[in-house]
């Protein structure tokens, strides 16, 4: 997700090496690299007691997120979604299998958010960016023209590796999950290649741990608090985690505008929550942040309780914290928090 910072206390030690380095025999030591790709800036650390098998590991990981670009991309006019967007009105088209997978993994969030979270919000979310930019706020012709082309009921799945809009101006877009889903596929790379202890974050967004540094019991990330009086906390072990927030109303000429769009609203979600969210994997942290931003705590307190391994927070600027889990714990350093059963 975007418009959100999450600091990794893990990458001040990685940064105190940038490329491959020399390690004593027997020692492992973890290796850095830095790379803008997905129009954000992607960090991997791992660690091994080769720095140099560690740094290819590393950049074969970066050429498969480099990869995933091109196929998910919805700005590169010759990326595999974007030919599908052009191609698959009324019409199944066969595409590759990561875009064929990313597409079909997202479909059960929307289901389970009542099409709050929703790929095709694409066409609403458009007209909202530009009024960011500075733009006149959308009129309600201008949102009911482009209804028809939003919902994610009209997209048709044919296994093994067909879809098919039915509408002839649905359009997809995966903001909302696939840089999870790029980070997780780098973390299997990163196996692959026989590391089995590293950190793949997505521009501080959306992250992944695997394994745990030396000495540690996870990577230690301090979660997004627009409040600065939280102080929370996971510890990722074979988990990742991701944060959503509304674009800040300080930062737009109009306070109705936003990037996150409710789609069955036609307007942008009116919450001043930042939403973290801790999971099994990146692509369930990334899309699931966004549908707790969008459904809220009280809906969301019981979308967590209904998901396995999951945890979420939701920040408020004054400090308030509502947090659900359904069993990864989330450290809090402030009592000022409520859970289901517990009080503020």
């Amino acid at each position: 997700m975007r418009w959100n910072r999450v600091a990794v206390a893990a990458l001040v030690l990685a940064g105190l090496q940038s490329a491959p380095g020399e390690s004593r025999q027997g020692t492992i030591v973890p290796v850095h690299q830095r790379k803008y790709v997905m129009g954000t800036v992607f960090d991997i650390v791992a660690y091994g007691n080769s720095p140099e098998r560690a740094s290819a590991a590393i950049e074969k990981a970066f050429a498969e997120i480099a990869r995933l670009d091109e196929v998910m991309s919805n700005f590169k006019p010759e990326s595999d979604l974007s030919r599908l967007n052009r191609s698959a009105h009324f019409h199944v088209e066969n595409v590759v299998p990561d875009l064929y997978r990313v597409v079909a993994e997202s479909l059960p969030y929307s289901r389970m958010s009542a099409g709050k979270f929703d790929i095709t919000v694409g066409p609403l979310s458009d007209l909202w960016k530009a009024a960011l930019r500075g733009g006149p706020i959308p009129s309600a012709s201008q949102l009911a023209k482009v209804e028809p082309c939003v919902g994610y009921t009209k997209i048709h799945m044919v296994p093994p590796s067909g879809i098919e809009f039915l509408s002839p101006c649905l359009q997809i877009d995966l903001g909302a999950i696939g840089k999870g889903y790029a980070v997780d596929r780098a973390v299997e790379i990163l196996k692959a290649q026989g590391i089995r202890c590293a950190l793949v974050n997505a521009g501080g967004s959306t992250i992944y741990g695997m394994g745990a540094p030396p000495g540690q019991a996870g990577w230690a990330v301090t979660l997004r608090d627009p409040s600065h009086r939280v102080g929370a906390e996971v510890s990722l072990h074979n988990s990742g985690v991701s944060t959503s927030e509304q674009t800040a109303p300080s930062l737009l000429e109009s306070k109705r505008a936003g990037h996150i769009v409710d789609p069955r609203t036609g307007l942008p979600v009116d919450t001043r929550f930042a939403v973290s969210v801790l999971a099994e994997n990146a692509t369930a942290a990334d899309a699931l942040s966004t549908t707790l931003l969008l459904v809220g705590p009280e809906e969301g307190r019981r979308v967590v309780a209904k998901t396995s391994r999951t945890a979420a927070i939701w920040i408020a600027p004054e400090g308030r914290a509502i947090t659900a889990s359904s069993g990864p714990l989330i450290s809090l350093q402030t009592t000022n928090t409520f859970t289901p059963g517990g009080s503020r």
